[in-house]
């Protein structure tokens, strides 16, 4: 199993009540995804805008409302070596992204 899907199954099993229970009821109590939406989110390089997009990955992945999604991170100048942490990272979480 590779070490992206070890996240995405822990999210889903190990973290069910702290994070994926409470992530799904927001979603679906706010109605913030609707049929044909087009979803972008923004990477930091934090910790929190990973779990998002892997939330966001699994709930589209899961969910039964289809929907796009994109993952965005913008660079306001990040030195280089912040750079390739990110797509590191990113890569490391098979979340595929797009840098401006």
């Amino acid at each position: 199993m590779e070490k992206y899907q070890e996240i995405e199954r822990s999210i889903i099993k190990k973290y069910r009540k702290e994070i994926w229970a409470k992530f799904v009821k927001a979603v679906n109590d706010y109605k913030l995804i609707n049929e044909n939406d087009k979803i972008a989110v923004c990477i930091s390089g934090g910790k929190d805008s990973f779990l998002l997009a892997k939330c966001m990955q699994e709930i589209k992945k899961h969910g039964k409302i289809n929907f796009d999604l994109e993952f965005i991170v913008m660079n306001p100048g990040y030195n280089e070596a912040n750079l390739e942490l990110i797509k590191e990272n990113a890569n490391k979480l098979d979340i595929p992204i797009h840098i401006f």
